[in-house]
């Protein structure tokens, strides 16, 4: 019989992401460390086999905004090196409409594009006459080609159809985004600010067409926004849909920094209308004090535990955070550090937020802007 060699297992070392391109005027050179993976959960996205990062970084009003390129290819580093790996956009996104793409793109192209995920919308007003918005056929298939070409990508991993378009019907949106899909310009279907029963409805469509199945729906969702739990929630679920919630600190009301009035150097002050800054009321602020006794008493701040308790759900796949440095962005890492609630903790919440709950016609006026 031949000799059988026993040879004692390699340990597997860290595979070192490679950048496809740099940037050598920046100072920001990208170099991808070992531990990325080591402390972030990954979540399936619903029932589909896409994981996402419990934490994920939007470009809404901040990359292509009020973020120079710079900053935001600093924090985009810094934000991948903490195993945050998905990054989501819109085409409407920047100032003007657009640029959050091409921004955030030039950044991706320095990264490995195998490690990230992708994602972007189309819906809302992006450019004149009647093919300029909504989830007409035409429209998404022309957002989609307009956005890659302004990301740089043969594709994204999520498109998102951004918001109900009543005046199309909704077999023709969907059959939109899996024509995408099925030309390879996306992997998956994504939709924005729907409401639980059109989620639902939907879901139903896609099966009985043999379309690509919706996997996520992104939606608004924090303490001070409670208003999906009542249908958005449960459609999810019983739908296997994974939801990405946008604005879980509130755009930055469920942070320190509001604990006392309105800084001047906030985001407030930068991107807020008038009638968010009008939710600062005392009432708001004296519920804010209390939230952040609750959190101190956890070990977290505020915007830690406002993340955390979003994550509570196994509906919530993701946290999509917005950021203009790096250090809100390592913040905001340290509430993977605990994200177990007692009984008593979460009664307690639940105790200072009673009545902080928004109405119906509330949530739908929101959803007249862009979602993160």
């Amino acid at each position: 019989m031949p000799e059988i060699i026993r040879r004692t297992p390699i340990a597997a070392k860290p595979i070192a992401a490679k950048p496809v391109q740099r940037d050598r005027l920046s100072p920001h050179q990208f170099a991808a460390e070992p531990t990325r993976y080591d402390a972030m959960p990954y979540r399936r996205c619903g029932r589909s086999g896409l994981k996402l990062s419990a934490l994920s970084l939007g470009a809404w009003e901040t990359f292509g905004g009020y973020v120079g390129s710079e900053q935001a290819r600093g924090c985009i580093f810094r934000a991948f090196n903490l195993g945050i790996t998905h990054f989501d956009l819109a085409n409407a996104y920047g100032t003007p409409q657009g640029r959050a793409e091409t921004i955030v793109g030039r950044v991706l192209r320095e990264m490995p594009r195998d490690e990230i995920v992708v994602a972007t919308k189309a819906g809302f007003p992006m450019g004149p006459g009647p093919y300029g918005e909504g989830s007409s056929r035409k429209a998404l298939l022309a957002s989609i080609d307009q956005s890659l070409q302004r990301l740089e990508l043969d594709y994204v991993d999520i498109f998102y159809s951004h918001r109900m378009d009543r005046s199309t019907p909704l077999e023709e949106t969907l059959g939109a985004l899996s024509q995408i899909v099925r030309q390879g310009k996306a992997l998956y279907v994504g939709l924005s600010n729907y409401s639980g029963e059109r989620l639902t409805e939907a879901v139903k469509i896609s099966r009985e067409l043999g379309l690509e199945p919706v996997v996520a729906e992104q939606d608004r969702y924090s303490m001070l926004r409670r208003d999906i739990e009542e249908d958005v929630m449960l459609a999810a679920r019983e739908s296997g849909v994974g939801i990405v919630a946008f604005s879980p600190l509130a755009q930055g009301l469920l942070s320190t920094r509001y604990l006392s009035g309105m800084p001047e150097d906030s985001r407030a002050t930068k991107t807020w209308s008038a009638a968010q800054k009008d939710t600062l009321t005392d009432e708001m602020r004296d519920k804010l004090r209390k939230l952040n006794e609750v959190a101190k008493a956890r070990g977290q701040t505020l915007p830690q535990m406002a993340l955390a308790w979003v994550l509570r759900l196994p509906e919530v796949t993701s946290a999509l955070i917005g950021a203009s440095t790096v250090e809100q962005i390592e913040e905001n890492a340290r509430a993977l550090d605990n994200l177990t609630f007692s009984d008593e903790e979460l009664r307690c919440i639940d105790a200072v937020l009673q009545g902080s709950r928004q109405t119906d016609s509330d949530q739908h006026a929101a959803v007249a802007q862009p979602s993160e």
